[in-house]
């Protein structure tokens, strides 16, 4: 079995990424992480996930990464590079979903990526990341006749604005036309996650919407990455490399 370990535990995404490790009958859960005095720490991980206890407490040291096969990261962008960094010196790979990461923070995982593997996207699911496919293959089949634009909505709590992945797609289009387009958010209710792309013409627009339903869309992709990353040499990779679809 793979010894996974996850970091942001005591968080929404964290706790439903356990959860559905604890389900898996390829993984086995050996790791809660948190921040430093976070007030969970020390506490049994079923406690937290609403199951009988496992013998496993919550730890807010990161050196015991090192007891893991792989992690999954969703944390804060601060604390996910003191993750990376000892993800690093132990060999240990890591599957990073945090939002809201500086260019500097990212460059320190590239660094880090030189010494284990490393798979960082901004969305985990599978869905989206066909997009992010598909709509650089529309910017570049419809050309400068289109305007493209971004419109993303998420609930109140999120932090970060644009989300994560509406950069990722505004990147995407970019690197095609050459050109910023237009990014806005959207912060309301309990939103999972909204992002419409349109191309306009003159003649015709051109919508594509994706709806997160429920979390677990983003908590199965980073299962399904931290299963494919095992093994892997160091690099910096991404879901596209989990899906076959870089060129």
């Amino acid at each position: 079995m793979i010894k996974i370990g996850v970091s942001g535990i005591s968080g929404r995404m964290g706790k439903r990424i356990a959860r559905l490790v604890v389900q898996d009958n390829e993984l086995s859960l050996v790791l809660g992480l948190e921040a430093t005095g976070h007030p969970d720490t020390g506490t049994d991980l079923g406690r937290i996930l609403d199951l009988p206890d496992i013998s496993c407490k919550i730890t807010d040291n990161p050196k015991d990464i090192k007891k893991t096969d792989a992690l999954i990261d969703f944390s804060a962008p601060e604390a996910t590079v003191e993750h990376v960094l000892a993800c690093a010196e132990f060999g240990v790979p890591v599957v990073i979903g945090t939002t809201g990461l500086s260019d500097e923070q990212i460059s320190e995982l590239k660094k880090a990526s030189k010494r284990t593997a490393l798979l960082f996207s901004p969305n985990m699911s599978v869905g989206v990341n066909l997009l992010f496919h598909i709509t650089g293959l529309m910017a570049e089949r419809l050309g400068p006749d289109y305007e493209a634009k971004i419109h993303e909505v998420h609930h109140v709590h999120k932090k970060d604005a644009p989300s994560g992945t509406a950069k990722k797609f505004a990147e995407v289009i970019e690197k095609v036309k050459g050109k910023k387009i237009q990014v806005t958010s959207e912060r309301t209710g309990e939103v999972t996650g909204d992002h419409t792309i349109t191309f306009e013409g003159n003649e015709e627009r051109i919508e594509i919407l994706h709806s997160a339903l429920s979390r677990d869309l983003f908590a199965k992709g980073a299962i399904k990455a931290a299963k494919w990353i095992m093994g892997k040499p160091a690099g910096f990779y991404s879901m596209e490399d989990v899906l076959g679809l870089k060129k």
